[in-house]
């Protein structure tokens, strides 16, 4: 049998192309020269002259020319990634912007009032020690005042301790953070201390850090991650300006979901609530280009690779 060569055009771009259909299979994959998009063409089931329109007017009528959609579904998903690369870029500078300024020298006040829990309620502890640590470990030792208040002044940045002892009551510890970036409650303390023999002791917590040095650790972290996600949704962005891959869509959305669990992984979400909101915009839009390169995948199965 005599080889069969059709013309089709490119859905995609709209090229032109005449290809030399082999007798199997019945449906045949051809490149387009142009955007090497891979174009299905059906080998015809019947001898010629049958299929032919001359022969059977009206039978066959010739379809109309493909049109090249307004709506790019390759170009959304490029500009999808592509603000996914640029959001989490930025949000990887932010953090990193945050680490050099937290760790330059400054100085903080912590004060606060120690008063009963129990019984006379609200009522201050006049005489209760409370020992301050600082990040560096050093300590200053301060009692408080007749109306139970006490104050440390020049306070260095990073992990803040406090702990407060009193004649008749369990001693109790808490942990802060200060710092010019971000840090928790230290001025207006409230300390509620119980009566006891002063054996069983409590630990509050006020900050996901401890000290300075996690604090950075987290902040470069959540840097690199981001840097990560964005280098992904860059490649995957200019891969996808040039030619259709689903897979590598993807991949880089993927990335964009991730950036919010990278945040509250390291405990920077609590931190820093802004940097999460933003971050859920690249979880939206790379929830859009995973859905829709999946689908897109989904149906139109593995084409062959003809490079």
């Amino acid at each position: 049998m005599a080889t069969t060569t059709v013309s089709v055009r490119c859905p995609v771009c709209g090229t032109d192309v005449r290809v030399a259909l082999a007798p199997e299979p019945p449906t045949q994959w051809f490149p387009c020269p142009h955007c090497r998009s891979p174009i299905p063409v059906v080998v015809p089931r019947d001898l010629p002259p049958l299929y032919s329109w001359e022969v059977l007017p009206g039978l066959y009528p010739p379809m109309p020319r493909p049109r090249v959609p307004r709506w790019r579904v390759r170009r959304v998903v490029a500009v999808a990634l592509l603000a996914i690369a640029v959001v989490g870029a930025g949000l990887a500078a932010v953090l990193v912007y945050d680490g050099y300024d937290a760790s330059r020298p400054a100085s903080f006040l912590v004060s606060g009032t120690v008063a009963e829990a129990e019984g006379a309620e609200g009522t201050p502890i006049v005489g209760a020690q409370v020992v301050l640590t600082n990040d560096a470990g050093g300590t200053t030792t301060e009692f408080t005042a007749p109306d139970g208040s006490f104050s440390f002044t020049g306070v260095p940045a990073g992990g803040v301790t406090l702990n407060i002892t009193a004649t008749g009551y369990d001693p109790i510890t808490i942990s802060t953070f200060v710092s010019v970036v971000w840090g928790t409650q230290a001025t207006g303390l409230t300390v509620l201390m119980y009566a006891g023999s002063g054996t069983n002791s409590s630990l509050v917590s006020l900050a996901p850090f401890p000290d300075m040095e996690q604090f950075l650790a987290s902040l470069g972290s959540g840097a690199i991650l981001l840097g990560i996600i964005a280098l992904v949704a860059g490649v995957a962005a200019v891969a996808s300006f040039r030619e259709d891959r689903p897979a590598l869509g993807v991949v880089g959305g993927a990335g964009g979901l991730l950036a919010p669990l990278v945040l509250f992984y390291l405990s920077l979400s609590s931190a820093f609530p802004l940097l999460e909101g933003i971050s859920a915009v690249l979880a939206a839009a790379g929830s859009f280009v995973v859905a829709l390169r999946a689908v897109q995948m989904a149906q139109t199965g593995n084409a062959p690779d003809f490079d």
